[in-house]
């Protein structure tokens, strides 16, 4: 096990800090435009495995980047050493690149100053967490599995840091955020079970809460049944939904789709999924990990990606957003997908209204098989389990998956509220758990 002792961090960089770096590189620069970005962080991590702590931890890290441009020419160089004589250095170095870089055709100056709606980036409870806290955190998730003899892994992490972005013309950004994370997998045998979060508070992990889960699940996994491949109903758990949802989203990418290469080339303006889906970004939203500017410097905003089923927007990088006359450029920090119709049941009442169903927890090792109609593969992980007659009946080794979003989301059942859904390879989302028909299991996985 390897410790550090919790002291006392110097400040992370404030908004007059950040504002003194900004004059001193734009002082020292000699380029038509110039961008300065920051990013200053103190983080904390946690780790456990086998009922033991094995790391705790605090890093300290932060960059100062500096691009400088002359006409379509421009460079980029770092530095984590914040002195003056390192950031003026720094600005050298990337006049340096500048001036022997060839042109490039899609670069565009730094945006002008903008305006900012204040989001809750930053939680004060998160910042003020040190080891102590979130071993508190960690001997609570172990306490209870060596109460039923299971084994525990898993992480709790928190982080604060400022983040700012400032160029010549006139640009200033800075910002504060906050995010706390809790991860664990419950192990009995070859059964496993699992739970995440991510918050901007450290108090909404909800450790207890999600350690049942896990542990529940866990244990429903010791006697395990091997069903055959083909066509099942299933009900997906907000983490499922979002593995298979995400890969949607990098379908929305507008070169993509303008180059016929993307899966919804052609659909702008059409149905592509269920009539009652409706996708949002939502940076205000307490339960999500929203920001207030990107890294170019532009605001983020609340915008539909898709509503009632259609495609109502793509993904704009800044010079393909001025080549299609775009002034504001949607984002999507803070994606929410949810379901309008009957009053939404619950995910208990979607599986006591089942007469036969796979429950599938997660998905993992999503990967695209046919790029032009999405299709995907991938297995299902940390309990699967067969629903009849209302009811959870047995475990089921797991399945590997080939089928599309563009699909299965034209196929809902039932759909939940809006919930938490964290993973390794989504990020945080909130999206409903669903009912979906006709989910191909092309295999039964050996392990």
């Amino acid at each position: 096990m390897s410790t550090t002792s919790h002291k006392t961090w110097p400040k992370l960089t404030s908004q007059d800090e950040f504002r003194f770096l900004m004059e001193l590189v734009l002082n020292r620069s000699t380029g038509d435009h110039t961008l300065v970005s920051l990013h200053d962080q103190q983080s904390g991590t946690t780790r456990f495995a086998n009922n033991q702590i094995v790391q705790n931890v605090d890093m300290r890290r932060g960059s100062v980047s500096v691009t400088v441009a002359f006409g379509q020419r421009h460079g980029t160089a770092s530095t984590t050493d914040f002195s003056a004589g390192k950031v003026q250095e720094t600005v050298a170095r990337a006049t340096h690149i500048a001036e022997r870089s060839p042109d490039d055709p899609e670069y565009l100056p730094p945006v002008k100053p903008q305006h900012y709606v204040t989001t809750p980036t930053s939680r004060p409870e998160t910042a003020l967490a040190g080891p102590a806290r979130r071993l508190e955190y960690t001997s609570e998730a172990i306490g209870q599995c060596r109460m039923e003899n299971l084994g525990a892994a898993g992480i709790v992490s928190s982080s604060m840091a400022t983040v700012g972005v400032a160029a010549s013309t006139g640009l200033f950004a800075h910002e504060a955020r906050t995010d706390a994370r809790f991860s664990l997998t419950v192990q009995t045998g070859d059964a496993t079970g699992w739970s995440a979060a991510a918050h901007r508070s450290i108090d909404h992990l909800k450790v207890q809460e999600r350690t049942l889960t896990a542990i529940d699940k866990a244990k429903r996994g010791l006697e395990v049944r091997e069903l055959p491949p083909g066509r099942y109903t299933v009900i997906l758990e907000p983490a499922a939904v979002a593995g298979l949802w995400y890969s949607l989203l990098w379908a929305l990418d507008a070169k993509s789709y303008e180059k016929n290469t993307s899966a919804l080339s052609g659909k702008l303006g059409r149905q592509i999924v269920d009539t009652r889906l409706t996708f949002r970004n939502v940076p205000a939203h307490e339960d999500l990990l929203g920001i207030g500017f990107t890294p170019d410097g532009l605001p983020t905003v609340a915008s539909d990606w898709i509503t009632d089923g259609v495609l109502t927007q793509l993904s704009y990088d800044r010079f393909t957003a001025k080549a299609r006359g775009i002034d504001n450029i949607p984002t999507l920090d803070a994606p929410c997908l949810s379901a309008s119709g009957l009053p939404p049941p619950t995910l208990q009442d979607m599986i006591k209204h089942t007469e036969r169903a796979i429950l599938v927890t997660n998905f993992w090792y999503i990967r695209t098989v046919n790029p032009t109609n999405l299709t995907l593969t991938g297995m299902t992980r940390d309990g699967t389990f067969l629903v009849e007659n209302g009811a959870i009946v047995s475990a089921v080794k797991n399945f590997r998956f080939h089928e599309s979003p563009l699909r299965v989301f034209n196929r809902i059942e039932a759909s939940t509220n809006p919930t938490e859904a964290i993973t390794s390879e989504t990020g945080k989302l909130l999206v409903p758990a669903m009912t979906l028909s006709d989910f191909n299991f092309s295999s039964v996985t050996r392990f």
